[in-house]
């Protein structure tokens, strides 16, 4: 049992505030990594995951992205970090939260591409004009953040 499943099992339903991180990874054609998710079904996102206890927010990106991808990352760069009211969300559990989502970009990734059954239907590069419809809120706002950025050099 991971460390949000622990405290959940002592809090309940209560609110909690959880830190996670994603990270926008870039081909060498300007395509983002996105990953359709199986919950909720339908949705594509970032690779990304919530902090586990003694995680830096760069291990956390860096963690997620491979369990989640198969591929590894590194040479990170923060877009910026994400909070407040406008990132509450209550669970179909009924579990309420508040997520503070620390959002990375990278070109330096190695390996092959493996996509974890658990979390994803589909892993696939887009380019900005061509995301999905539907997409994790937060997400649309981060890569809208990335893509008109100056420091994507």
């Amino acid at each position: 049992m991971g460390y949000i499943e622990d405290i959940r099992n002592l809090v309940g339903h209560r609110p909690l505030i959880l830190v996670g991180a994603v990270a926008v990874i870039v081909d060498d054609e300007g395509r983002v990594l996105l990953q359709e998710r199986t919950y909720p079904q339908g949705v594509w996102g970032l690779p990304g995951g919530l902090m586990e206890l003694g995680e830096s927010t760069e291990d956390v990106a860096k963690r997620e992205v491979l369990e989640e991808t198969g591929l590894t990352i590194d040479e990170l760069k923060l877009i910026n970090v994400y909070s407040g009211p406008d990132h509450f969300t209550v669970a179909a559990n009924g579990d309420e939260f508040y997520v503070v989502t620390a959002a990375y970009w990278t070109k330096n990734v190695k390996g092959t591409m493996e996509m974890d059954l658990s979390e994803s239907t589909k892993l696939q590069y887009f380019h900005e004009d061509e995301f999905p419809g539907e997409m994790v809120g937060s997400h649309r706002t981060i890569l809208k953040e990335y893509f008109t950025s100056n420091d994507r050099k």
